[in-house]
This record gives structure tokens, C-alpha cells and sequence, in this order.
């Protein structure tokens, strides 16, 4: 069965890599699709994708086979590869550079040999970018003489931009379900809080104020929270000192 047409793939991968509001997102597998159309569409044999903590330290990697993805983290391992230059470089892509040369070898003494051991021949890092952002780098490696022309070039960094945007989008909505987590999180414990200050002023036969007050002191002495002490409260499990005053 042959293949849809360029044109058809070339739309697929970009609504592929825009898709990235679901459930269980997993940002890994994402980057390794990444590799993989670039792979499809572009002029290269090989592809790979880092990225980097807001300090900019690389931390993971993603590729389009094994071979590339171990060539990946050997240069995480020794600090240097087009990724780490692209990143540390503000977000620039490096242009084309041959491998198997003594400019690639006095930049990258030991990834350049390591990668053209693997039947590479040259390599571009194109950024994960989105404005002054950077949050990795996509490496593009050939195995044939001669470098990506212009507009596969462009290809390759439409892609990598969607990618990022696809990222950021996605860390963007999982901090606000974490804020939302939290707010609710919040009020359930303040619910539980107030349910207790008036079951404990019942039980103490004093004002809630009080009650309060005296829930505070304990989970204070006890390092204890003060939601955990509450629950207790309501539960019946907690110290009989803090139901019962004449104790």
C-alpha cells in the first residue's frame, strides 16, 4: 500500500504536533513523533530532540531510532553536541556543519567522531523556541554529502516551532489544573476545618472562636496539620486532650 502524498503527510505531522490537549500527555512520546516526521519529510536519515530546564541544563532525549538517541545522551553525558551550542547559543540555530571534519572535531571532540562511527555525515540544531523561550533543540542528521537546503530548513524549524508551542501549551494547562487542584484542595480543607470548630465547641461547650484557637495550639505543639487534626476531630480518633478539657 503506498503512502499518502507529501503535501497530505506534511499536514498530518502538523496537526499531529499541535494535538497535545489530552489525557495522560506524555511529552517523551511526543518528541520521539517529532523525530519521527521529520524523519518522513525531511531530506535527513536521522533525528533527534532535547530539553532543557529553565536554566538551560539539557535533561532528556528523544529520537527517530536507537542509534541517534544513544548519540543523544553520550552528548548530554560529555556536555557538548549541537543541541547544548544551540541552547547555550540563545536559541540559534547552527547552521550545517560536516562531521567528519576538524572544525566539527575541535567543536565536539568526542559527539563528531561518535556520530560519524554511526554513519553520519553532517548535522543542523534547529531550536525549540517560542519568542525568547527556549526549551530544547532539534537536531536533523544526514547521512549523504551535502547539506538540508533552504526550504527543508524551514520545514524543520516549522515543526520544531509547532512542537514547542504544543509544549508550552500543554505545561501552561497542566499548571492551571495544578493551581485548581490546589484552590479546591483548599476549600475541602477549610470545610473540614469549620465542621470541626463546631463539633469540638460543642464538645468542649465553649465558642467556636476558642475551639479554633485550641486546634491551632495543638496541631502547633504536635507538628501536625492543622486539615489532619480537624479530620480527626470529626473522625473520633483524635487525643483525648483536645476533646476532652477536663483531661
Amino acid at each position: 500500500m503506498s503512502s499518502p502524498p507529501r503535501e497530505e503527510r506534511i499536514s498530518a505531522a502538523f496537526v499531529d504536533l499541535a494535538d497535545t490537549l489530552v489525557r495522560d500527555f506524555d511529552v517523551i512520546g511526543f518528541l520521539h513523533t517529532l523525530a519521527e516526521h521529520c524523519v518522513d519529510l525531511l531530506d535527513v536519515s536521522a533525528a533527534g530532540v532535547l530539553l532543557t530546564t529553565p536554566a538551560g541544563q539539557v535533561v532528556d532525549a528523544a529520537a527517530s531510532d536507537e542509534r541517534t538517541r544513544k548519540l543523544e545522551m553520550s552528548g548530554i553525558e560529555w556536555d557538548e553536541g549541537p543541541c547544548r551550542d544551540c541552547v547555550l547559543g540563545g536559541g540559534l540555530q547552527v547552521p550545517d556543519v560536516p562531521l567528519d571534519t576538524d572544525t566539527a572535531r575541535k567543536r565536539w571532540p568526542r559527539f563528531a567522531p561518535y556520530a560519524v562511527e554511526l554513519g553520519l555525515t553532517s548535522v543542523v540544531a534547529a531550536p525549540l523556541r517560542l519568542h525568547d523561550q527556549v526549551i530544547g533543540a532539534l537536531n536533523l542528521f544526514r547521512s549523504e554529502p551535502g547539506p538540508l537546503d533552504a526550504p527543508q530548513l524551514r520545514l524543520g524549524q516549522a515543526l520544531a516551532d509547532t512542537a514547542t508551542i504544543g509544549v508550552l501549551q500543554q505545561r501552561a494547562v497542566s499548571e492551571q489544573m495544578v493551581v485548581a487542584a490546589q484552590l479546591q484542595s483548599a476549600l475541602d480543607s477549610r470545610i473540614v476545618i469549620e465542621q470541626a470548630k463546631g463539633y469540638l465547641a460543642h464538645r468542649r461547650r465553649t465558642g467556636v472562636d476558642e475551639a479554633f484557637t485550641v486546634m491551632r495550639r495543638y496541631a502547633r505543639s504536635h507538628n501536625a496539620r492543622l486539615t489532619d487534626v480537624a479530620r480527626q476531630v470529626l473522625e473520633g480518633t483524635a487525643d483525648p486532650v483536645l476533646l476532652d478539657p477536663g483531661r
